[in-house]
């Protein structure tokens, strides 16, 4: 660790809470490691173990929403900052981001935030909520909570878990004391159940309240403990107080707000609840019913895990819960289950607290935080926008595009990339990137008006054998980027074919406009150099994707057997699509495939490089052929298909990424010729070509085919050799970039 940063945490109180409690744990642990720690807040129950602790804490208003509370509360903490010295705030609640917010704007603070909960969006309350530079999410689904209502970018959140002290909260707490207290004796099962007694969580509360009955009838001796405070205790302690007075005896004890959890949660049989709270019985050893307000998961278990923790063991997303259900669960547990069985539960949750929730991976997620945001803060920033052919469900340009991305992250946690794309929502659930909407005119001038650089590529952007119009939409985006004076890159394109004169004349005006083009192969630099376009800013690298990698192999075999795909024999992976005259190409590529099933003994499998178009042709092809054949029809991710070619034995392929792929997992390949770039790169490669399509020849093939297999080793080999070439000119696409984006500096 560079800097031991002073950090203060700010949020609205100190009394029992899952927040309060993650606070009070990850600033102590902060502190052990080091750094020196600070808390503000309207203070409460927790004050003395963090003064316990040798942690200050300030006193704060910052628990209402009242404009003179909020006020007193903004120059309280500007003194406190300034005293102490403060290098980071982390706030972690709604009413102290907000107040923070303002601060972070007035002394250049770091600003981190935290989210805990889901917040009420309504009336104006989402405009209040401030996430600062960095936010911290306890769960996966708050991150996309917070993606979706409150547009925070993806790269500013991090995940982060509720970290559990182990040594406090363990099977092996002494519960004497809480024995002694409330008169509970060795033979009488035990229910506990922990959370704040408010509207919004007291649910489950009232329903432990509504079955308390049911229960007591058939579990004659049960005892059961809520603890919690709030704004609906009295209500629920008057309903707790009916119930022992009609049982003759009091079987329900309500304490309040306590500190002393872990030994509370240490006398119980079973515990009912959620959040941090079922994560630290978890901890102690406890059979854990999780249910709460958001939902109900019910009775923890390996097969609950996935669930649990995508919504960090609050239940958002599940069924609701019911008075039936929780019933049955707690009946279950106390009497279908004997105590072996109970505690192989528990010592389960503790082993989940071990391997996931620990206090310490909890502080060390913050710190990375902490890290970025304060590098924000001191080092120089830059802001990349891709502008290329993504969103279309092309695998070959998805990959152009996940391979970029990986890229220029790794130059930095200060290169921020923002990516226009056709399908925004669905390219940010995929790749977890930044996105905007291609065709919005107004988000596209604001992502460049906020950028750096503009990377124009890769792929053949600049063509017109698709449409003028697409030629057009690149070229106006540079243009655009010029316009506000900002630099622009051509990456690793492809050049051409541009066959109208005009064309050529505006692409020749629009690309000598750029400020550095990298190009794919050498024909796209003979393509611009003939249109007039100057010579010295252009760099013949490699496409990107000779970067990328793939899923495991394993995990690639299992793919293709839930597509229907038998593993008998080794299989040959064919990728074809659509183009000009295709009619007689494809009568002979059937036959090619036929001979290829019968003679040497192979599966055909068609490999869909864009959906739907490729499932159109290869199906065309497959009706042609009298052996069997199996397309490859889902919408596989990038990572996903060039796995699945590592499983093949051999290519053949029309699609340029397929080769790439192909060559990237040294898998042999013969490609056929439908654009200059399959040949350059062909020979590249020192692969074999099937020929142009137009002059396709089946029996030519099917000798390259007999040569590919009988020395396939020789094949590999050169693969190796070539494919390291090619993957090193791929990485100097970053190092131009880096020139370019360093030789004026960033915002």
């Amino acid at each position: 660790m560079s800097k031991q940063y002073t950090i203060l945490m700010t949020l609205m109180g100190l009394e029992i809470g899952g927040a309060e409690t993650h606070v009070v744990e990850l600033s102590k642990e902060l502190r052990k490691q080091g750094y020196r720690i600070i808390v503000a807040s309207n203070g409460g129950v927790y004050e003395k173990e963090l003064t316990e602790a040798g942690i200050r804490h300030y006193r704060v208003p910052m628990n209402q929403r009242n404009i003179l509370k909020m006020v007193k509360s903004y120059f309280l903490l500007k003194r406190i900052i300034r005293k102490e010295k403060v290098d980071i705030v982390h706030s972690h609640a709604r009413i102290p981001g907000f107040i923070c917010g303002f601060i972070h704007r007035r002394l250049k603070v770091t600003f981190v935030t935290s989210a805990h909960w889901v917040f009420y969006t309504g009336m104006g309350l989402k405009y209040l909520t401030n996430w600062g530079q960095k936010v911290i999410a306890v769960s996966e689904d708050i991150r996309q909570y917070l993606m979706k209502n409150y547009k925070v970018r993806n790269e500013d959140i991090f995940v982060t878990i509720n970290g559990i002290d182990t040594d406090k909260f363990s099977p092996n707490t002494d519960e004497s004391r809480i024995r002694k207290e409330f008169g509970i004796q060795s033979d009488e099962p035990v229910l506990v159940y922990v959370s704040r007694m408010d509207e919004s969580r007291a649910l489950v509360a009232r329903q432990l309240l509504e079955i308390a009955p049911k229960l007591f009838q058939e579990i004659p001796k049960l005892r059961m403990i809520l603890v919690g405070g709030g704004d609906v205790f009295d209500e629920l302690k008057s309903k707790a107080d009916e119930l022992n007075t009609v049982l003759d005896k009091d079987r329900i004890t309500m304490t309040g707000a306590r500190t002393d959890i872990n030994e509370l949660i240490s006398v119980g049989t079973i515990f009912v609840g959620v959040s941090r709270a079922a994560l630290e019985a978890m901890a102690a050893e406890k059979p854990v019913i999780v249910a709460g307000n958001e939902g109900y998961i019910g009775l923890f278990g390996k097969e609950k895990l996935a669930i649990a923790q995508e919504n960090n063991f609050c239940c958002r997303g599940c069924g609701a819960s019911e008075p039936k259900r929780l019933l049955q669960d707690i009946l279950y547990t106390f009497r279908d289950l004997n105590q072996e069985q109970r505690n192989a539960l528990g010592q389960y949750g503790r082993e989940v607290i071990f391997e996931y929730y620990s206090v310490t991976k909890m502080a060390m997620d913050c710190v990375k935080a902490y890290e970025v945001a304060w590098k924000e803060n001191h080092e120089k920033q830059y802001h990349v926008v891709m502008s290329g052919y993504y969103g279309f469900n092309n695998s070959g340009d998805e990959a152009i595009l996940i391979s970029m991305h990986k890229s220029i992250q790794a130059l930095g946690d200060n290169v921020h990339i923002t990516v226009l794309s056709n399908k925004p929502e669905e390219t940010k659930a995929k790749y977890k990137v930044e996105v905007v909407y291609r065709f919005s005119f107004k988000e596209v001038i604001r992502a460049l008006a906020k950028c750096d650089v503009l990377l124009s590529g890769g792929g053949s952007l600049l063509q017109d054998s698709t449409s003028t119009r697409s030629l057009m939409y690149y070229l106006s985006i540079i243009i655009a980027a010029k316009c506000m004076g900002k630099k622009v890159m051509l990456y690793a394109n492809g050049i051409g074919p541009v066959s109208g004169k005009m064309n050529r004349r505006i692409v020749k005006l629009v690309v000598n406009q750029a400020d550095l083009i990298t190009l794919r192969e050498e024909n796209s630099y003979l393509e611009l150099k003939s249109m007039g376009v100057e010579d010295k800013k252009c760099f013949v690298t490699a496409d990107p994707v000779f970067t990328m990698d793939g899923i495991e192999k394993e995990k690639a075999e299992i793919l293709l057997q839930k597509a229907g795909v038998p593993m008998d024999r080794p299989m040959v992976g064919v990728s074809v699509r659509n183009w000009k005259d295709m009619e007689h190409f494809t009568d002979k590529f059937a036959k090619l495939c036929d001979d290829i099933y019968e003679k040497y003994q192979r599966n055909i499998v068609f490999i869909v490089m864009q959906v739907p178009h490729d499932i159109k042709i290869s199906q065309k092809v497959q009706k042609k052929m009298t052996k069997p054949s199996y397309i490859l029809q889902e919408s596989y991710s990038p990572y996903e298909i060039m796995g699945i070619i590592k499983c093949m034995d051999f290519i053949l392929s029309m699609r340029l990424h397929t080769l790439i792929f192909a060559a990237r997992q040294r898998i042999p390949l013969i490609g056929f010729v439908y654009d200059p770039k399959i040949e350059y790169y062909l020979e590249k490669l020192t692969m074999p070509s099937g020929g142009k399509i137009s002059e396709f020849d089946s029996d030519k093939t099917l000798e390259l085919v007999r040569d590919v297999i009988e020395n396939r080793e020789h094949y590999v080999e050169v693969l190796e050799k070539e494919g390291r070439i090619l993957e090193e000119k791929a990485r100097n696409n970053e190092k131009y970039l880096v020139r370019l984006l360093k030789g004026k500096g960033g915002k």
